[in-house]
Protein backbone atom coordinates (compact mmCIF):
# COMPACT_ATOMS: atom_id res chain seq x y z
CA UNK A 1 0.00 0.00 0.00
CA UNK A 2 1.48 3.38 -0.93
CA UNK A 3 2.15 5.98 2.11
CA UNK A 4 -0.39 8.16 0.11
CA UNK A 5 -3.09 5.91 0.38
CA UNK A 6 -2.64 4.54 3.42
CA UNK A 7 -2.73 8.25 4.85
CA UNK A 8 -6.56 8.77 3.33
CA UNK A 9 -7.69 5.37 5.02
CA UNK A 10 -6.28 6.26 8.31
CA UNK A 11 -7.46 9.82 7.77
CA UNK A 12 -11.02 8.54 6.78
CA UNK A 13 -11.74 6.55 9.16
CA UNK A 14 -10.31 9.01 11.81
CA UNK A 15 -13.21 11.29 10.51
CA UNK A 16 -15.63 8.85 10.85
CA UNK A 17 -14.85 7.73 14.87
CA UNK A 18 -16.02 10.86 16.63
CA UNK A 19 -19.56 10.29 14.75
CA UNK A 20 -19.32 6.61 15.71
CA UNK A 21 -18.27 7.36 19.25
CA UNK A 22 -21.36 10.24 19.58
CA UNK A 23 -23.79 7.41 17.96
CA UNK A 24 -22.69 5.24 20.88
CA UNK A 25 -23.52 7.54 23.75
CA UNK A 26 -26.26 6.37 25.75
CA UNK A 27 -29.51 8.50 25.62
CA UNK A 28 -30.13 11.11 28.11
CA UNK A 29 -33.33 9.45 30.47
CA UNK A 30 -36.46 11.39 30.03
CA UNK A 31 -38.33 12.38 33.30
CA UNK A 32 -42.08 13.01 32.56
CA UNK A 33 -43.73 15.60 35.16
CA UNK A 34 -47.36 16.03 35.50
CA UNK A 35 -49.05 17.90 37.60
CA UNK A 36 -53.11 19.10 37.95
CA UNK A 37 -51.84 22.44 38.37
CA UNK A 38 -50.21 25.33 36.82
CA UNK A 39 -46.42 25.88 36.65
CA UNK A 40 -46.20 29.79 38.81
CA UNK A 41 -48.34 28.00 41.39
CA UNK A 42 -45.94 24.90 41.62
CA UNK A 43 -42.74 26.67 41.69
CA UNK A 44 -41.87 25.77 45.32
CA UNK A 45 -42.66 21.32 45.11
CA UNK A 46 -40.79 20.99 41.44
CA UNK A 47 -37.65 22.48 43.45
CA UNK A 48 -38.11 19.74 46.15
CA UNK A 49 -38.56 17.14 43.06
CA UNK A 50 -35.13 18.49 41.77
CA UNK A 51 -33.59 18.64 44.83
CA UNK A 52 -34.48 14.88 45.84
CA UNK A 53 -33.34 13.62 42.26
CA UNK A 54 -30.07 15.38 43.03
CA UNK A 55 -29.92 13.30 46.18
CA UNK A 56 -30.21 10.42 44.03
CA UNK A 57 -27.37 12.08 41.09
CA UNK A 58 -29.35 12.99 39.02
CA UNK A 59 -29.18 16.88 38.10
CA UNK A 60 -31.46 18.39 35.27
CA UNK A 61 -29.82 18.83 32.10
CA UNK A 62 -26.79 17.64 33.42
CA UNK A 63 -28.12 13.42 33.48
CA UNK A 64 -32.08 13.78 32.82
CA UNK A 65 -34.03 15.89 31.05
CA UNK A 66 -37.69 16.87 32.45
CA UNK A 67 -40.19 17.46 30.41
CA UNK A 68 -43.24 19.24 32.14
CA UNK A 69 -47.18 18.97 31.36
CA UNK A 70 -49.60 21.12 33.87
CA UNK A 71 -53.52 20.76 33.40
CA UNK A 72 -53.83 24.32 34.93
CA UNK A 73 -56.46 22.53 37.51
CA UNK A 74 -58.30 21.54 34.65
CA UNK A 75 -58.19 17.79 35.53
CA UNK A 76 -59.96 16.36 32.36
CA UNK A 77 -56.78 17.33 30.38
CA UNK A 78 -54.68 15.11 32.40
CA UNK A 79 -55.17 11.87 30.41
CA UNK A 80 -53.96 13.49 27.52
CA UNK A 81 -50.93 15.25 28.86
CA UNK A 82 -50.26 11.70 30.45
CA UNK A 83 -50.89 9.72 26.94
CA UNK A 84 -48.39 13.06 25.45
CA UNK A 85 -45.78 11.88 27.93
CA UNK A 86 -46.41 8.23 26.82
CA UNK A 87 -45.96 9.21 23.47
CA UNK A 88 -42.14 10.88 24.46
CA UNK A 89 -41.17 7.69 25.69
CA UNK A 90 -40.21 9.06 29.35
CA UNK A 91 -38.42 6.36 31.42
CA UNK A 92 -40.16 7.08 34.64
CA UNK A 93 -43.19 9.63 35.26
CA UNK A 94 -43.59 11.62 38.42
CA UNK A 95 -47.46 12.75 39.10
CA UNK A 96 -48.37 15.63 41.67
CA UNK A 97 -51.20 17.67 42.55
CA UNK A 98 -54.52 16.29 42.73
CA UNK A 99 -54.86 12.47 42.97
CA UNK A 100 -56.18 12.93 39.46
CA UNK A 101 -52.64 12.92 37.98
CA UNK A 102 -51.86 9.18 39.35
CA UNK A 103 -55.11 7.99 37.92
CA UNK A 104 -54.74 9.49 34.87
CA UNK A 105 -50.61 8.46 34.70
CA UNK A 106 -51.55 4.94 35.81
CA UNK A 107 -54.61 4.55 33.29
CA UNK A 108 -51.61 5.55 30.60
CA UNK A 109 -49.48 2.83 31.13
CA UNK A 110 -48.91 -0.18 32.79
CA UNK A 111 -45.23 -0.69 31.63
CA UNK A 112 -43.33 3.10 32.85
CA UNK A 113 -42.72 3.78 36.29
CA UNK A 114 -45.46 6.30 38.39
CA UNK A 115 -44.52 7.90 41.35
CA UNK A 116 -46.67 10.21 42.77
CA UNK A 117 -47.73 12.67 45.60
CA UNK A 118 -50.82 12.30 46.90
CA UNK A 119 -53.13 13.13 50.44
CA UNK A 120 -54.97 10.45 50.33
CA UNK A 121 -55.21 7.19 50.94
CA UNK A 122 -53.22 5.40 47.45
CA UNK A 123 -55.22 1.65 48.16
CA UNK A 124 -58.24 2.95 48.16
CA UNK A 125 -58.27 5.02 45.06
CA UNK A 126 -57.08 2.18 43.50
CA UNK A 127 -53.07 3.45 42.36
CA UNK A 128 -51.39 0.26 44.89
CA UNK A 129 -51.86 -3.13 45.93
CA UNK A 130 -50.87 -2.42 49.46
CA UNK A 131 -48.11 0.13 50.92
CA UNK A 132 -45.69 -2.09 51.92
CA UNK A 133 -46.05 -3.86 48.46
CA UNK A 134 -46.89 -1.82 45.93
CA UNK A 135 -47.11 -4.20 43.04
CA UNK A 136 -47.37 -3.10 39.29
CA UNK A 137 -45.60 0.48 38.25
CA UNK A 138 -47.02 2.72 40.74
CA UNK A 139 -45.68 3.86 43.93
CA UNK A 140 -44.91 6.98 45.59
CA UNK A 141 -45.45 8.99 48.43
CA UNK A 142 -48.26 9.89 50.63
CA UNK A 143 -49.29 12.57 53.34
CA UNK A 144 -52.46 10.42 54.42
CA UNK A 145 -54.46 13.77 54.96
CA UNK A 146 -57.31 12.01 55.47
CA UNK A 147 -55.93 10.19 58.32
CA UNK A 148 -55.73 13.69 59.94
CA UNK A 149 -59.58 14.66 59.91
CA UNK A 150 -59.87 13.78 63.54
CA UNK A 151 -57.18 16.00 64.45
CA UNK A 152 -57.99 18.78 62.39
CA UNK A 153 -61.53 18.98 63.92
CA UNK A 154 -59.98 18.77 67.66
CA UNK A 155 -58.01 21.67 67.05
CA UNK A 156 -60.93 23.25 65.69
CA UNK A 157 -62.77 22.48 68.31
CA UNK A 158 -60.31 23.48 70.70
CA UNK A 159 -60.36 27.01 69.42
CA UNK A 160 -64.04 26.87 69.27
CA UNK A 161 -65.09 24.78 71.50
CA UNK A 162 -68.73 25.85 71.24
CA UNK A 163 -69.40 25.45 67.60
CA UNK A 164 -72.19 23.58 66.36
CA UNK A 165 -71.69 24.04 62.39
CA UNK A 166 -67.92 23.31 60.73
CA UNK A 167 -68.06 23.11 56.70
CA UNK A 168 -65.55 21.86 54.46
CA UNK A 169 -64.63 23.02 50.66
CA UNK A 170 -63.95 20.10 48.59
CA UNK A 171 -63.72 19.97 44.79
CA UNK A 172 -66.28 17.73 43.81
CA UNK A 173 -64.13 16.38 40.46
CA UNK A 174 -61.65 15.10 43.11
CA UNK A 175 -62.04 10.94 44.05
CA UNK A 176 -61.21 11.95 47.81
CA UNK A 177 -64.41 14.22 48.12
CA UNK A 178 -67.08 11.31 49.10
CA UNK A 179 -64.62 9.42 51.69
CA UNK A 180 -63.61 12.81 53.61
CA UNK A 181 -67.17 13.90 53.54
CA UNK A 182 -67.88 10.77 54.82
CA UNK A 183 -65.64 10.56 57.37
CA UNK A 184 -66.43 14.25 58.68
CA UNK A 185 -69.85 13.09 58.90
CA UNK A 186 -69.06 10.22 61.03
CA UNK A 187 -67.30 12.27 63.24
CA UNK A 188 -70.11 15.33 63.23
CA UNK A 189 -72.52 12.79 64.53
CA UNK A 190 -69.89 11.28 67.35
CA UNK A 191 -69.11 15.13 68.31
CA UNK A 192 -72.86 16.73 68.39
CA UNK A 193 -72.32 19.10 65.70
CA UNK A 194 -73.32 19.62 62.12
CA UNK A 195 -71.69 19.22 58.71
CA UNK A 196 -71.63 21.56 55.79
CA UNK A 197 -70.16 20.72 52.42
CA UNK A 198 -69.04 23.58 49.96
CA UNK A 199 -68.19 22.26 46.17
CA UNK A 200 -65.80 24.32 44.77
CA UNK A 201 -64.46 23.40 41.27
CA UNK A 202 -62.54 26.77 40.03
CA UNK A 203 -61.34 29.73 42.21
CA UNK A 204 -64.22 31.70 41.04
CA UNK A 205 -66.44 29.18 42.95
CA UNK A 206 -64.62 30.69 46.04
CA UNK A 207 -66.52 33.54 46.98
CA UNK A 208 -70.27 32.11 46.19
CA UNK A 209 -68.87 29.43 48.52
CA UNK A 210 -67.99 31.43 51.50
CA UNK A 211 -70.88 33.38 50.92
CA UNK A 212 -72.76 30.10 51.39
CA UNK A 213 -70.60 29.58 55.00
CA UNK A 214 -71.70 33.00 55.88
CA UNK A 215 -75.58 32.46 55.07
CA UNK A 216 -75.53 28.77 56.64
CA UNK A 217 -73.42 30.32 59.79
CA UNK A 218 -70.93 28.15 59.92
CA UNK A 219 -68.44 28.71 62.53
CA UNK A 220 -65.42 27.36 60.83
CA UNK A 221 -64.27 25.17 58.11
CA UNK A 222 -61.75 23.14 57.18
CA UNK A 223 -59.91 22.89 53.45
CA UNK A 224 -60.30 19.50 51.59
CA UNK A 225 -57.50 17.26 50.08
CA UNK A 226 -56.91 19.20 46.56
CA UNK A 227 -54.33 20.40 44.68
CA UNK A 228 -56.81 23.39 43.44
CA UNK A 229 -57.39 24.60 46.91
CA UNK A 230 -53.92 24.35 47.57
CA UNK A 231 -53.36 26.93 44.65
CA UNK A 232 -55.96 29.22 46.10
CA UNK A 233 -54.64 29.57 49.43
CA UNK A 234 -54.12 33.01 48.83
CA UNK A 235 -57.91 33.99 48.40
CA UNK A 236 -59.26 31.30 50.60
CA UNK A 237 -57.18 32.99 53.69
CA UNK A 238 -58.60 36.46 52.52
CA UNK A 239 -61.81 35.52 51.82
CA UNK A 240 -62.04 33.51 55.49
CA UNK A 241 -60.88 36.61 57.46
CA UNK A 242 -63.33 39.22 55.31
CA UNK A 243 -66.24 36.76 55.90
CA UNK A 244 -64.82 36.08 59.50
CA UNK A 245 -64.67 32.32 59.71
CA UNK A 246 -61.62 30.99 61.03
CA UNK A 247 -60.17 27.56 59.25
CA UNK A 248 -57.52 24.83 59.57
CA UNK A 249 -55.48 23.61 56.21
CA UNK A 250 -53.75 20.53 55.61
CA UNK A 251 -50.46 22.33 54.85
CA UNK A 252 -48.18 25.06 56.22
CA UNK A 253 -48.48 26.81 52.91
CA UNK A 254 -51.81 27.82 53.70
CA UNK A 255 -51.11 29.61 57.12
CA UNK A 256 -47.81 31.41 55.06
CA UNK A 257 -50.47 32.57 53.25
CA UNK A 258 -52.86 34.00 55.59
CA UNK A 259 -55.18 31.03 57.41
CA UNK A 260 -55.52 30.52 60.89
CA UNK A 261 -53.94 27.35 61.26
CA UNK A 262 -52.55 24.23 59.35
CA UNK A 263 -51.86 20.29 60.59
CA UNK A 264 -50.55 18.15 58.29
CA UNK A 265 -46.92 16.72 56.88
CA UNK A 266 -44.51 18.61 54.69
CA UNK A 267 -45.62 19.22 51.16
CA UNK A 268 -42.28 20.14 50.21
CA UNK A 269 -40.77 17.28 52.32
CA UNK A 270 -43.56 15.13 49.73
CA UNK A 271 -42.04 16.30 46.68
CA UNK A 272 -38.10 16.13 47.42
CA UNK A 273 -39.17 12.08 48.09
CA UNK A 274 -40.41 11.77 44.66
CA UNK A 275 -37.55 12.77 43.45
CA UNK A 276 -35.34 10.72 45.37
CA UNK A 277 -38.02 7.61 44.43
CA UNK A 278 -37.68 8.64 40.60
CA UNK A 279 -33.94 8.81 40.85
CA UNK A 280 -33.69 5.49 42.46
CA UNK A 281 -35.87 4.01 39.34
CA UNK A 282 -33.51 5.37 36.94
CA UNK A 283 -30.60 3.35 38.39
CA UNK A 284 -32.65 0.35 38.35
CA UNK A 285 -35.00 -0.51 40.87
CA UNK A 286 -39.04 -1.13 40.49
CA UNK A 287 -41.63 0.66 41.66
CA UNK A 288 -43.25 -2.66 43.06
CA UNK A 289 -40.29 -3.37 45.51
CA UNK A 290 -40.54 0.58 46.61
CA UNK A 291 -43.14 0.87 49.68
CA UNK A 292 -45.49 4.00 49.53
CA UNK A 293 -43.64 6.44 51.48
CA UNK A 294 -45.28 7.81 54.93
CA UNK A 295 -44.72 10.70 56.87
CA UNK A 296 -43.73 10.24 60.23
CA UNK A 297 -43.88 13.98 61.54
CA UNK A 298 -46.92 16.43 61.35
CA UNK A 299 -46.36 20.10 62.46
CA UNK A 300 -48.88 22.62 63.71
CA UNK A 301 -48.76 26.01 62.33
CA UNK A 302 -50.39 29.00 63.84
CA UNK A 303 -51.06 32.38 61.76
CA UNK A 304 -51.47 34.81 65.13
CA UNK A 305 -52.14 38.21 62.54
CA UNK A 306 -54.92 36.28 60.99
CA UNK A 307 -56.04 35.52 64.73
CA UNK A 308 -56.36 39.12 65.46
CA UNK A 309 -58.38 39.69 62.91
CA UNK A 310 -60.37 37.13 63.26
CA UNK A 311 -61.15 38.63 66.51
CA UNK A 312 -59.92 35.02 68.11
CA UNK A 313 -57.39 34.36 71.29
CA UNK A 314 -55.27 31.40 70.96
CA UNK A 315 -55.25 29.40 73.65
CA UNK A 316 -51.61 28.44 75.33
CA UNK A 317 -52.21 24.94 74.94
CA UNK A 318 -52.96 25.68 71.16
CA UNK A 319 -49.68 27.79 70.80
CA UNK A 320 -47.49 25.73 73.08
CA UNK A 321 -47.92 22.90 70.37
CA UNK A 322 -47.81 24.48 67.58
CA UNK A 323 -44.59 23.69 65.70
CA UNK A 324 -44.63 27.58 64.16
CA UNK A 325 -46.50 30.51 65.37
CA UNK A 326 -46.60 33.46 62.42
CA UNK A 327 -46.17 36.80 64.18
Amino acid sequence: MRRRDFMTFVGGAAAAWPLAARAQQPRMPVIGYLNSGSAGLSAQGVEAFRRGLAESGYVEGRDVTIEYRWADNQYDRLPGLAADLIRREVAVIAASGAVNSALAAKDATRTIPVVFALGSDAVQVGLVASLNRPGANVTGVTAISRELLGKRVELLRELLPHATTISILVNPDNPNTVPIAQELETLARAGGWRLQVAPVRNEADLGAAFAKLKETKTEAFLTGTDALLTSGAVLIATLATSHGIPGIHQVREFARAGGLMSYGASLTDEYRQVGVYVGRILKGEKPADLPVVQPTKFELVINSRSAKALGLTIPLTLQYAADEVIE
